[in-house]
């Protein structure tokens, strides 16, 4: 009788699942042993997130920063699905899909990433727009076209959180609306980009207050109205009215990944070791926002796209070294800088001895991102597009 092939359940699609899957059908497995991979997502497309903002101001079309998964696993033998994860029995090794087949594993990778949470303020669910996926890219842009559409004067845009995605969303939407635009950036601590190096902060600042970007620091958001924020400053509570409340504030864990019997931090996060194995279950991997990751030097690995596209390589030698009884690799974290957009043509950039921003730090981090782009199909179409269209538009603006 033949052996059953082993099969690697993949739930995620991001930086650390897709990534993942894309090395394992790359290792020199022998024809005995190659195993059947299955990666999960609950969307049809991959999202390179950190080029999201591109879209809401059309530097960036859809089909180069989310190309589908189809596309981009053909001729690598691995199996996509399209399906919700609704459960995960561990003592079974299988996972339940809302609507689909029940799938057996031999080896599981969480990359299911992080959900934003609404609901930790009232009137959020209904009234903030959240800005994770690309369903909430287009929800956004509709509201956008709806506000710039109307016989407004002002359009009163209000950012919760002064990290990363708040201050780069507050730049290129600033630069997207012009002089309509009214816009407040709100931060519970007393500075933006707390983590950020001294040069980005004070880039990004530089950034805001040339788009006329007000800064509400030291301020809780209270409640979310149809039209309105009220903001609590000093215990004093002040309501004032909006058009657009964007959420950019937080991440939990799913509660698919919360209600396993695995060991959690406080957040909910999976304790793994090194070898990014969840504790006590050797044939569970789990990488990126849900994974509570110490590295192999003892330092704490932060939840960034940086940190799981590196996760990936290592957990595909895992997993693969404990299906082939090889040595495994503890993992090593490698901080490589910081990029961020600063608006349309502008950007800031520290890492590796480098201190860069304006247009230049705006290239560096458009090429820093082909490189890291999926496949080379994919680098190869999104560069030669990057290339092209700039040439295209100055012949048609000179015809």
């Amino acid at each position: 009788m033949t052996q059953q092939p082993a099969r690697i359940c993949i739930l995620g699609g991001g930086f650390g699942g897709l990534y993942t899957a894309l090395r394992l059908s790359e290792l020199p497995w022998e024809n005995s042993q190659k195993p059947e991979i299955v990666l999960v997502d609950r969307s049809d497309r991959f999202l390179f997130s950190p080029l999201l903002y591109e879209l809401l101001t059309g530097e960036l079309q859809t089909w180069e920063i989310a190309p589908p998964f189809e596309e981009l696993l053909q001729g690598t033998g691995v199996r996509f699905c399209q399906s919700i994860v609704s459960g995960i029995d561990i003592d079974q090794r299988s996972v339940h899909l809302h609507d689909g087949p029940e799938l057996s594993y031999d080896r599981l990778l969480l990359a299911l990433g992080g959900e934003t949470p609404l609901d930790i303020v009232p009137g959020a669910t209904s009234y903030a727009y959240p800005f994770r996926s690309i369903t909430d890219v287009y929800r956004l842009e509709e509201r956008l076209r709806v506000l710039e559409e109307s016989e407004t004067d002002k359009i009163r845009v209000a950012i919760v959180g002064g990290g990363y995605s708040g201050v780069e969303l507050a730049c290129k939407l600033a630069d997207r609306l012009g002089e309509r635009g009214r816009f407040r950036l709100i931060e519970i601590s007393d500075q933006i980009l707390r983590t950020s190096p001294e040069f980005n902060r004070q880039a990004a600042t530089k950034a805001l207050e040339k788009r006329g970007v007000f800064l509400d620091l030291e301020t809780k958001v209270e409640s979310i109205g149809l039209d309105s924020i009220s903001l609590e400053y000093k215990n004093q509570i002040d309501t004032i009215p909006v058009d657009l409340v964007i959420w950019t504030v937080g991440t939990r864990v799913s509660p698919v990944v919360r209600n396993l019997p695995v060991k959690q931090n406080q957040r909910g996060q999976i304790s793994v070791t090194s070898t990014l194995q969840v504790e006590d279950h050797a044939e569970i991997f789990a990488v990126g926002d849900l994974a509570d990751c110490r590295d192999a030097d003892g330092q704490q690995v932060p939840a960034t796209a940086q940190a799981a596209f590196q996760q990936a390589d290592y957990t595909a030698w895992n997993i693969w070294g404990t299906l082939t009884n090889r040595p495994l690799l503890p993992f090593r974290y490698q901080y490589l800088g910081e990029m961020m957009t600063l608006g349309i043509d502008n950007a800031t950039l520290t890492g590796l001895g480098v201190k860069l921003d304006g247009s230049l730090a705006y290239v560096a981090r458009r090429l820093a991102y082909l490189y890291r782009m999926p496949t080379l199909d994919q680098k190869f179409k999104v560069g030669f597009n990057w290339l092209a269209r700039p040439i295209i538009e100055t012949l048609i603006k000179s015809s």
